[in-house]
């Protein structure tokens, strides 16, 4: 390893240590106070939950597994298919899967069940955590998912001479103004890849600005496209309308993956709606499921009849709501499916927006915000296809909510403009199996054979 990485590490772990000791009190407090990351920060620092061995030191690169790692809720769903393309292939190496968060942890755990070997949470960014969960997992590869880059773990694989890819990869432009700002630092990070697997050409060329040309970055795609949709019956969904206490005919509103700020406005626009639409009813899908009671209060203090999902009861709720704010992860596919208009949330508010091809894969009219900077040029797709409106205000929502409601064509039509963008993406997940499959093949020839 050259000494322009080594020193840049260095640097990296005296500042992170010098933030550790100022930020000290701050770090406690967070851990005493926050449920979701006093449970995970021991699992997280490699001293609880660190999955068993899998190949001794030494071991060939044929029989050490292969690692991929996703930040959270969003990039486990994302993942999903090429996860389960890559343990078919890859059998009878093992297939480990890391996560950073709980609710990550959460959908993860339900969702690739039988599909991996281990499911653990990523280590802290510290040296010692770093190690000892990567020397325990012994990997033959590490595969990270879209963006999230770390220097120590970076610099543990390049020592131990591991490759590292980076795939379903976007750089936003804010993303990319900053690491230029540090062009130093990032060049020396991006380098430690081997090969980066980008979802856009503008994406791979951001790229190339820290890389070169060098052939180690290819577009293949977004995996976001290669999602199946949920096996859902009209069946299916008239059993959770009836859960839901929803009747034959009546309209709904699912608006998914809301954050602190959208609610207000979401409110303030279904109830101009139900003025309109009598019977409308609004099914809220809190981003994180801890908000789901403070979302209660919100619609519930306004007059509304509204239930927590977690109150269904038999598989019914017993009495009709106007509302349903949901206090679970892992159901929000499906509750698209009941949709007459969907709401993407993170995106009237910045939270650089969430995934809008979920209603989208069941022909659904969407809307979002203007804040859709992860998903920009999906979002730029369905809006030009005619399928999404993008709104800034609870005017505009129910503008776009008279258009959609007042006519079955217009919705039918939005809908299946829609499911056209989603279907004519698709492949990414092939291309980028076949980096993997070629890095792979690599392994252990042009990379060591142990850590």
């Amino acid at each position: 390893m050259d000494k322009k990485a080594v020193t840049i590490i260095i640097i990296y772990n005296l500042l992170l240590a010098f933030a550790a000791i100022i930020c000290f009190p701050l770090l406690v407090g967070l851990v005493l106070f926050s449920d979701k990351r006093r449970k995970t920060v021991l699992r997280r620092l490699g001293l609880s939950g660190v999955p068993e061995k899998f190949a001794e030191t030494g071991s060939s690169a044929a029989a050490r597994p292969v690692w991929v790692h996703a930040l959270s809720v969003g990039e486990a769903v994302s993942v999903q298919p090429l996860v389960k393309a890559l343990k078919n292939s890859i059998r009878p190496r093992p297939l480990v899967f890391s996560v950073s968060t709980r609710t990550g942890f959460e959908l993860a755990e339900e969702r690739l069940q039988g599909n991996v070997d281990a499911l653990f949470y990523f280590p802290y960014d510290l040296l010692f955590s770093v190690k000892k969960i990567s020397r325990r997992i012994n990997p033959a590869l590490l595969v990270l998912v879209e963006s999230d880059i770390w220097p120590n773990c970076l610099y543990e694989m390049a020592d131990r001479e591991i490759p590292v890819m980076l795939v379903n990869a976007r750089l936003s432009e804010r993303s990319f103004s900053g690491y230029r700002r540090l062009s130093f630092f990032s060049k020396t990070m991006f380098s430690f890849f081997t090969k980066i697997c980008a979802q856009s050409d503008v994406d791979a060329a951001r790229f190339r600005t820290f890389v070169g040309n060098t052939g180690r970055v290819v577009t293949s795609g977004n995996l976001k496209f290669d999602q199946s949709c949920e096996n859902i019956t009209k069946k299916d969904i008239d059993v959770l309308r009836g859960a839901l206490n929803i009747l034959p005919g009546q309209k709904v509103i699912v608006a998914g993956s809301t954050h602190p700020g959208e609610e207000s406005i979401l409110l303030d626009a279904f109830t101009s709606l139900r003025g309109k639409y009598p019977g409308l009813c609004m099914v809220i899908v809190p981003r994180d499921p801890a908000r789901a009671g403070a979302v209660y209060r919100i619609f519930s203090k306004s007059g509304f009849l509204t239930a927590l999902f977690s109150t269904v009861s038999n598989g019914k709720i017993k009495a009709g709501h106007d509302v349903v704010v949901v206090d679970v992860i892992g159901i929000l596919a499906r509750l698209y499916s009941l949709a007459d208009m969907a709401f993407v949330g993170g995106s009237l508010v910045d939270f650089r927006g969430h995934n809008p091809l979920e209603p989208a894969a069941f022909s659904k009219p969407v809307l979002f915000g203007p804040f859709m900077g992860d998903f920009r040029e999906i979002a730029a797709m369905l809006i030009k296809s005619g399928g999404a409106i993008q709104v800034n205000d609870a005017r505009d929502i129910v503008t776009a909510g008279e258009t959609v409601f007042a006519d079955g064509h217009v919705s039918g039509i939005m809908g299946h403009n829609n499911f056209k963008v989603f279907c004519a993406n698709k492949g990414a997940v092939k291309k980028t199996m076949d980096e993997i499959m070629t890095v792979l093949a690599r392994s252990g020839k042009t990379y060591g054979n142990n850590g």
